[in-house]
Order: structure tokens, then C-alpha cells, then sequence
């Protein structure tokens, strides 16, 4: 009787309650899912209880289980799959829309900068016409800057970096526009065209260039209230021509000095 007492105890549960258990931890799992979720406004959980009820039938019949094999069999194994499933569906929904936002924003910022500059562009064309210097400075701007380009030529005799005497008043009436943005930064490029020099001064097209930026940076600083610390210069040589290098005009128009004026919100 003990014996036969004793294999009685030794049987293994039924099967169903192997069921049960994974069936309560999934049920556990979905529960404290619903929690976490409690703080999420009401439009995102009525999204997501959409995306469950269609993909795994969780709010309908239960019948679908995400991945293969069936839900409750399958428990552990399902547990990893939701993971997956609400990684892919929650933290990709909210990471699009901050990224929708955020590229909203900077379309925002972009535009009232462009704004800034076509202001700032309108002040100094007025300016430029009452100095008679239209003819001399061309203007353009981005959402960055505003920027004025003077001819080389006006400026400069060819392999020279010392400011033509004939020039000075072209440089004076631009150095006065300036100075009404002393609070703005400042930026002189200077650029060259392509034809090789190389004298006892300049070894080639890169010094030059940056020896006629920092000329023009020296008038300024010596001459205007412009600060310093407030003034960029750099040569960039032949490597950004604005026209064709093979004409003569074109070689004309790629000789310059270009001023860029940034606005208040170019973070320069």
C-alpha cells in the first residue's frame, strides 16, 4: 500500500497546468504592459490597442500569436517576439514623430533666418546705392549671411596684395557699411583665378589670396570700430572659381574679395 502510495506521489502534473502557468505569466505580462502604459495620452494608447488587436488578436479572439507556434504553448518565446513587436511599433512611433518635430522646427529656424538675411541684404543694397557702389559690389545672401563681392581688379594690381590707391574710396564707403555691424561676425575671403604665380613674395595662388583677405582685415581693423575678435580672413586660393577660367573675363570675375556678413541667428 506504501508502494503503490509512493508512485502515486512520483506522477507528473497534468499537462494543463503547464498551460495555465504560461497562460498566468502572459496574462501578468499584458497587465503590467497596459500599466506602464497608463501615463501615455489617450490617442497613442488607442493607436497602439489598434496595432495589437490587428496583429495578434489580443482585444478579439486571442487567436493570433505573434511569430510561430501558438501564444500560450509558446510562452517564453512569444514574451521575446512581443519585445520586439512593441519596440518596433511604440518607441519607432514616438522616435518619428520627435523627428517629424524636429525637422518641423528646423524648417521654422531655417526660414526666419532667410528672413534675417533678406532684411539685413535690403539695409545694405540701400546703402550701396546711396554710396553709388552698386556698379562696384554685387550682393547676394543665404539664410546664413549676407555677403559683398568686390572685383580684384578694383582692388589690387595683378600678383599684389597691397590695396590700390585709386581703390580707397571704394573701400572706405564699403568699410563705413560695415561698421554699422559691429556686433555681427565678419568673413573676408580672398580667390584668385587659376593662372600659376610664383614670385619672390608669393609662392603661389593660396598666399596671394590670403595675403589680399588679410590687407582688407587690416583696413578694417585700422580704420573702423570693427573689432578684431569680431573679423574671420582666409584665402581660398583658385579653387572656388565663380566663372570660367579659360576667358579672360571669366579669370576677371574669379579675381575677388567676397565679405560675408552672418545674421543673429547663424550661430557665427
Amino acid at each position: 500500500m506504501a508502494k503503490r502510495r509512493k508512485e502515486e506521489l512520483q506522477k507528473p502534473s497534468k499537462e494543463w497546468m503547464n498551460t495555465f502557468a504560461d497562460l498566468m505569466n502572459l496574462l501578468l505580462c499584458f497587465f503590467v504592459l497596459l500599466f506602464s502604459m497608463s501615463t501615455v495620452d489617450a490617442q497613442k494608447f488607442e493607436m497602439i490597442a489598434a496595432s495589437f488587436s490587428q496583429t495578434f488578436s489580443i482585444f478579439s479572439a486571442g487567436s493570433t500569436a505573434i511569430g510561430d507556434g501558438v501564444l500560450i504553448s509558446a510562452g517564453v518565446s512569444q514574451l521575446n517576439e512581443l519585445d520586439k513587436y512593441i519596440n518596433s511599433t511604440g518607441k519607432a512611433a514616438e522616435n518619428d514623430q520627435i523627428s517629424d518635430r524636429l525637422d518641423e522646427m528646423q524648417q521654422i529656424m531655417e526660414q526666419e533666418m532667410l528672413r534675417q538675411s533678406e532684411q539685413l541684404a535690403e539695409r545694405i543694397q540701400e546703402a550701396l546705392i546711396e554710396n553709388q557702389l552698386q556698379n562696384e559690389v554685387a550682393i547676394d545672401f543665404t539664410s546664413q549671411y549676407v555677403q559683398l563681392t568686390l572685383k580684384g581688379a578694383i582692388l589690387f594690381d595683378s600678383g599684389s596684395a597691397s590695396l590700390k590707391q585709386e581703390a580707397m574710396p571704394t573701400v572706405e564707403k564699403v568699410a563705413m557699411i560695415l561698421e554699422r555691424y559691429t556686433q555681427n561676425t565678419i568673413e573676408i575671403e580672398g580667390h584668385t583665378d587659376n593662372v600659376p604665380i610664383h614670385t619672390n613674395r608669393f609662392a603661389n595662388n593660396n598666399e596671394l589670396s590670403s595675403a589680399r583677405a588679410l590687407a582688407m582685415f587690416d583696413y578694417l581693423v585700422e580704420n573702423t570700430s570693427l573689432q578684431p575678435a569680431q573679423i574671420k580672413h582666409s584665402g581660398r586660393g583658385e579653387y572656388m572659381p565663380i566663372a570660367d577660367n579659360s576667358t579672360p573675363e571669366g579669370r576677371a570675375k574669379n579675381r575677388r574679395i567676397e565679405i560675408r556678413i552672418y545674421n543673429e541667428l547663424s550661430g557665427e
